[in-house]
This record gives C-alpha cells, sequence and structure tokens, in this order.
C-alpha cells in the first residue's frame, strides 16, 4: 500500500493507494484518528458486487455505522438525493463526531462530500472511490456539488476529504464502460503533464483498457500526484488549478444536451476533441502537432456513440457553465503538451465549428 500526502491550505491528507486494501479501511481511521461514529454512503451498483467486503466490515466495526445506500446517476445528483442523506443523518442521531464515507464513483463522492461539508456545519470526510474515473480524479481535490436544472455541479463547496483510500481490486468488476469513462481523464492528463506521460498513455491504451496491473496502478498514482500537487498549489481552483478543466466545458454541455446517455468520462473524451479543434481554429495550436493530439481522444471513437446532437443547445448549456465570467464562456486550450492557456474566449462561430468537429467523429 502506497501512501502519497495532498497539502492544501485548508487541510493535508493521505491518499492511499494498493490492491485488497479496503480491509485495512479501519487500521487506517484508527491511524488518521477521525472520527469513528461512521455514515456509509454507498453506491447500489458497488454494494451488489461487492455486498460480502462491505457486509465484512460493517459487521466487525467495533463502534457506530450505518450503511446509506445510494443509486448513484447524474439524474440523482440532486437535491432530493442529498435531503435523503441529510435526513438518515439526522434520524440515525449523527452528530459533529461523525466520519461520512463515500464508497463509489464520482457521483457518490460529490454528493456524500457536498452532504458531509453543510452538515453540523462540516463533518469528516472519507473517500474510496471505486471507479477508475474517481480513482484518477474526483475522490482527490475537493471538489463536491449536485447539478440543478441544466447545470452541472453548480451547487456545492470546495470541501477536501481527511483520507482516499484506492483500491485497484475493485476496478477489476468494472463493466467496459466505466472503464472507457475513467481513459477521459487519464487522456486529459496526458496533455497536462509532459511528453514522456503522453506517450506513455499513448503506447499503453490497449493495456489500460484491459486494466493491466503491469500499467494501471502506476497510471493511477501518476494522475493523483499530479493533481494533487496542482490542488496544492491552488486549492480554490483561482488560477493554476483552472488547467484540470481541460474538456470540460464543452463535456458538461455535450451531457446535459444528451439527457446523460452519454456518461462524464466519455463526454470528456469528446469535449477534449472539441477543445483540441477549437485550439487549432484560433490558432493556438499548430497544424503540425494537430494531428498527434487529436489521434488520442480519437483513438476511443469506437467504443461511444452519439447517433445525434443540437450544436445550439449545446452552445447555451456552455454559456450557462459555472466558470465562465460576464456571460463569457471560458476555455482551457493546448498549445502543446503542458502547455495549456486559461480563461480563453472565443468567437461563437468558431465554437460552433469546434463542436460541430469534434462530435462528428463520435457519431453513428
Amino acid at each position: 500500500m502506497k501512501k502519497n500526502e495532498i497539502k492544501t491550505s485548508g487541510k493535508n491528507y493521505p491518499v492511499y493507494i494498493g490492491a485488497n486494501i479496503f480491509d485495512s479501511l479501519e487500521k487506517v481511521i484508527n491511524t488518521k484518528k477521525v472520527y469513528r461514529n461512521l455514515f456509509l454512503v454507498v453506491d447500489k451498483k458497488f454494494q451488489s458486487l461487492h455486498r460480502q467486503d462491505i457486509t465484512r466490515f460493517t459487521l466487525n466495526y467495533s463502534n457506530k455505522i450505518y450503511l446509506h445506500e445510494y443509486e448513484a446517476c447524474e439524474a440523482n445528483k440532486n437535491f432530493e438525493s442529498l435531503l435523503r442523506i441529510l435526513n438518515d443523518l439526522i434520524t440515525k442521531n449523527y452528530g459533529r463526531d461523525t466520519t461520512v464515507i463515500a464508497i463509489g464513483g464520482g457521483i457518490t463522492g460529490d454528493i456524500a462530500g457536498f452532504a458531509s461539508s453543510i452538515y453540523s456545519r462540516g463533518v469528516q470526510f472519507v473517500q474510496i472511490p471505486t471507479t477508475l474515473l474517481s480513482a484518477v480524479d474526483s475522490s482527490v481535490g475537493g471538489k463536491t456539488g449536485i447539478n440543478f436544472e441544466e447545470t452541472k455541479n453548480i451547487i456545492g463547496s470546495f470541501y477536501q476529504p481527511d483520507i482516499v483510500l484506492i483500491d485497484t481490486e475493485f476496478l477489476k468488476t468494472l463493466p467496459d464502460e466505466e472503464i472507457i469513462c475513467g481513459m477521459g481523464e487519464i487522456i486529459k492528463y496526458a496533455f497536462l503533464t509532459d511528453i514522456k506521460f503522453f506517450i506513455t498513455i499513448k503506447n499503453n491504451l490497449t493495456k489500460l483498457l484491459r486494466l493491466d496491473s503491469s500499467i494501471t496502478t502506476k497510471i493511477v498514482e501518476a494522475c493523483v500526484n499530479f493533481k494533487g500537487d496542482v490542488v496544492s498549489r491552488d486549492e480554490k481552483e483561482s488560477g493554476l488549478r483552472k488547467i484540470l478543466n481541460f474538456g470540460h466545458t464543452f463535456a458538461h454541455g455535450i451531457e446535459i444536451e444528451q439527457n446523460f446517455k452519454v456518461k462524464h468520462g466519455q463526454a470528456v473524451i469528446i469535449g477534449l476533441a472539441c477543445a483540441i479543434e477549437l485550439s487549432k481554429k484560433i490558432g493556438l495550436l499548430e497544424k503540425s502537432l494537430y494531428n498527434d493530439f487529436i489521434s488520442l481522444p480519437l483513438a476511443l471513437k469506437d467504443k461511444i456513440a452519439i447517433s445525434g446532437f443540437d450544436v445550439e443547445h449545446i452552445y447555451e448549456i456552455m454559456k450557462r457553465d459555472k466558470k465562465g465570467r460576464d456571460q463569457k464562456i471560458k476555455f482551457v486550450l493546448l498549445k502543446d503538451v503542458g502547455s495549456l492557456f486559461v480563461d480563453v474566449e472565443a468567437e461563437e462561430n468558431d465554437i460552433l465549428h469546434s463542436i460541430r468537429q469534434g462530435i462528428s467523429y463520435f457519431i453513428k
């Protein structure tokens, strides 16, 4: 079990990564000395696949513990689900000496983290990501929230966890669709880091898609370390951390326009293609680099399907993105691997062109 320390202005916390380390959870809790009154928010799908692991932990746990099952999907990432979590916390007599533990993917972590941030003005919080996407990205960094109307994560908070525990053994039960979703964030990191990591990802896509243990754990660690470094330097996304949104402004618009039939990680892959198109369109990305860069998200185009889309609707949704300012969309765009620009504005026609072109690769 490897340990990485995330350091932020508000809190430092460990990230544990390894295979079959879920059974070490109680020991980790004792080591970190978080409160031992546990409230588990568990993704129902994960619970059905790993019932024995959860049952063994809850039966052997010596202090107060309660399990709240959550049906994790974008449609349930809302006030109603949040209120059910808060209601159980209240009716089961949980106080400030509580640790909420999210066990599931990014949706579970986001809503459980938000509940943790507002219950009793903040209780302790542990992330146990069980999807590839949440392992490499959303479990670290402290972003929490819910969707409202046609805007993703518009209501939420920055609330760092006290512990993150990533058991890579859980990834082996993921369906192919969820592995593709995780690849969206991994490919994003390929553009954010350096050319060595970019080439590593490009040369190991097949191994990553089958979760080959010789490469998967190393990539998870690399992504966590990179994001941890960015978050430690810019916890509240006032500057550097904005690079982590590369492709996401497009992705959120596509997700919502498609009524979440396209999952977040899949939309990120399409969004990366759109962002690369816009980078080229406005002259930021040289044509000599374009073909090499666009080939990475397009390597997964046969695994994502969109039957049709409304480009104007996507554009209108993007205008409501929480990162926008003065009704203007702010983009993260690419000049080269490891060289990105944030808060870039673009003409409407160039944005519409990039949406059409980027999505066109994935139309079936």
